[in-house]
């Protein structure tokens, strides 16, 4: 049985005092028992960079994990601007969120890139969170399980099926990203149930075992209907994860499933 990963992408939001508000209450509400058998589920939290290790202060006393927005594919180097792996694993880091559709659209990171950033954090032995989804117009074009199917060989191919063995996958349509609107259970399965028929071509054990998370705006309202879908695992929150409440009633609904 898969174990269920609830992954908060904070995005570029937060300050010293928010971030520190904002843990305080996620680690208050777990100790309470807000989220039943938090065990049966991973927590994970990805702060804006320059909060990592305050964070993962934090977490250390808790059962929350933490992780990273995006990183470099480079080890070292003259790469002005950019976030080694090493350095962020020396603040903590444990898992990376890779090719995040705003990456993708906003700053051009191709296939390829994105596959390269999932060799890297493999390597590091960090965990790539894989992030894959089509547009509003591919969706029209009936072409969402193609992009989908695409994005997800590019990485098999350049990093191999095992690479899943470690690696975790997000689909996030991106029209339902920061709009407020959510694919429906219904829609999100049958991408979750592709993906895995993708995997499972390559290796069935390795497709069994993947954990494939929905990332379309999930909130408290709509967590548990999508996560007792067959084949969702969890979710990559947005928004949702900046509220307390909102945070742990969608961890409490991952536990639940």
């Amino acid at each position: 049985m898969r174990k269920s990963l609830v992954a908060g992408n904070w995005k570029m939001n937060g300050n010293k005092v928010s971030v520190d508000a904002l843990m305080d209450g996620l680690m208050s509400g777990l100790n309470s028992g807000a989220v039943p058998a938090s065990e049966s589920i991973d927590i994970l939290v990805c702060p804006s960079t320059v909060y990592l290790s305050q964070v993962a202060d934090k977490a250390a006393q808790s059962v929350i994990n933490t992780g990273v927005q995006n990183i470099s594919q480079f080890e070292s180097g003259a790469y002005t601007g950019e976030l080694s792996l090493a350095m962020l694993v020396d603040f903590g880091c444990c898992y990376a969120i890779v090719g995040h559709s705003e990456r993708r659209s906003l700053f051009g990171e191709t296939d390829a890139q994105v596959a390269d950033k999932c060799e890297a954090a493999l390597n590091a032995g960090v965990t790539p969170i894989l992030c894959v989804g089509e547009s509003l117009e591919q969706r029209d074009a009936g072409e969402a399980l193609a992009v989908v199917t695409e994005q997800v060989l590019t990485v098999i191919e350049r990093c191999g099926i095992a690479a899943f063995n470690t690696a975790v996958i997000a689909y996030e349509p991106v029209w339902a990203i920061g709009t407020g609107r959510t694919a429906s259970p219904e829609q999100a399965q049958e991408v979750h149930a592709a993906i895995r028929a993708v995997l499972h071509d390559a290796d069935a054990e390795v497709a069994a075992a993947t954990r494939i998370l929905y990332g379309g705006s999930v909130g408290a309202a709509n967590a548990a209907e999508l996560f007792a879908q067959r084949d969702i695992d969890g979710g990559l929150v947005g928004g949702a994860s900046l509220k307390v409440d909102d945070f742990l009633a969608i961890c409490s609904a991952a536990a639940a499933a």
